[in-house]
């Protein structure tokens, strides 16, 4: 049996369901800051300021009955939104306090340092500083360890 070679360009949107699309909704655009490209009964699509596609997420409304999710459940773990600066990270942090989100964590990967939190689903979001590509170490990725810049999460 031959495999076709095939190359993916990259990863346009990622779809979620969540219990209430108008919930959502205020949570995406006040909290994360995302535009709405569309709208249609029971499902949003979101774009980040640069519009580089028809959409970055979507939220499909099914229910405020349905349970939320599981870690010890396959699925999604999270998704991760990136900044271009420290600063912005910073400011992102502060934003998440003054909307009371539920922090769940933080991470040094290495060249990059993220913020860990849920929406009002309980999914997982990660918002993410790297450091640019031609700043890592012998031009690698580095995924674990101590980042090489200070990261100021006070109030």
């Amino acid at each position: 049996m031959t495999t076709t070679k095939t190359k993916l360009k990259r990863l346009t949107h990622l779809v979620i369901r969540v219990r209430s699309a108008q919930r959502s909704k205020q949570f995406y655009t006040e909290v994360m800051g995302l535009n709405i490209s569309a709208e249609f009964p029971g499902m949003i699509f979101y774009t980040t300021d640069a519009q580089e596609t028809t959409h970055d997420l979507a939220t499909q409304e099914i229910g405020a009955d349905a349970p939320g999710p599981q870690q010890n459940r396959v699925g999604l773990y999270h998704m991760a939104w990136q900044v271009e600066s420290i600063e912005e990270l910073e400011n992102f942090h502060r934003k998440l306090k003054e909307h009371d989100v539920t922090i769940v964590g933080y991470g040094e990967h290495g060249v990059a340092f993220g913020i860990y939190f849920l929406d009002p689903d309980g999914n997982e979001i990660e918002v993410t500083y790297e450091l640019p590509k031609d700043q890592w170490p012998d031009g690698k990725p580095v995924l674990r360890g101590p980042i090489p810049f200070t990261v100021n999460l006070q109030d």
